[in-house]
């Protein structure tokens, strides 16, 4: 852990990632689909397991031990696994019955997280271990898809009062946003690549607990507007794949 940093702070991200986790689990529990219903429990434990690895990758100085490693062992062990398990879902016919039996309304809630994390980034700024670049104070409007998630999520998709172009529009630019802030956070992290923040580095995500960020948090935002997206496209309605 990173000394002289608030507990509240580490605690309000540790809830953050709690929160997340359960809200993707209830993407799963509310599914329309029996068989999809099925996979909350071993999804659970699965993503506990996984958080658990994380943890203890950076409790143990793993990450951040060498920080001009190449490539960084955060992108190595925490990072790319994700990148893949998110590609084999998308490849493979299991993979893409799962995504499309999700509750498209807990998926898009799932993106309210991101309120709390950026409150966590800037009160990280302030105390100096990452970059006003990836604040709201810098450039990263992140915070705009947490605020509107839960009117989408509720007026858009439980309501269906929007046409199902504003809310694939939204999932679109909310995806920008967050690329946006990944690739400010990419080149601000000390690295053979980094371009920003040489002032102040982005090293928060190398400890415990931030290291949730990265490898859960952001993979898990994605993954939800991915399967969104791809939900949207197939279904030419409003009405989402769930228990209402």
């Amino acid at each position: 852990m990173i000394n002289n940093l608030p507990f509240y702070l580490s605690l309000l991200f540790g809830l953050t990632t709690i929160a997340t986790l359960q809200l993707f689990v209830l993407a799963v529990k509310n599914s329309s689909n029996e068989q999809i219903r099925t996979f909350e429990k071993p999804i659970y434990i699965g993503f506990i397991i996984w958080l658990a690895i994380q943890a203890l990758l950076s409790i143990s100085t793993v990450y951040s031990a060498d920080l001009h490693s190449f490539p960084p062992k955060l992108m190595l062990f925490g990072v790319f696994p994700t990148i893949i398990a998110i590609i084999v879902l998308f490849a493979t016919s299991a993979g893409r019955n799962f995504i499309d039996g999700l509750s498209l309304k807990h998926l898009t809630f799932i993106h309210s997280v991101r309120i709390p994390v950026e409150i966590v980034l800037f009160m990280l700024f302030v105390n100096k271990v990452v970059p006003e670049i990836m604040t709201f104070e810098g450039r990263n409007y992140d915070i705009i898809a947490g605020i509107t998630a839960p009117i989408v999520a509720y007026f858009g998709i439980v309501k269906s009062k929007f046409p199902r172009t504003i809310i694939i529009f939204w999932n679109v630019i909310c995806l920008g946003l967050l690329l946006n802030i990944v690739i400010t956070a990419i080149f601000s992290t000390p690295s053979p690549m980094q371009k920003f923040g040489f002032e102040q580095p982005n090293i928060a995500i190398f400890y415990f607990p931030y290291s949730w960020l990265p490898t859960y948090i952001v993979p898990i935002v994605l993954f939800a507007h991915l399967a969104s997206l791809r939900q949207l496209f197939i279904n030419k309605t409003n009405k989402p794949n769930e228990q209402l």
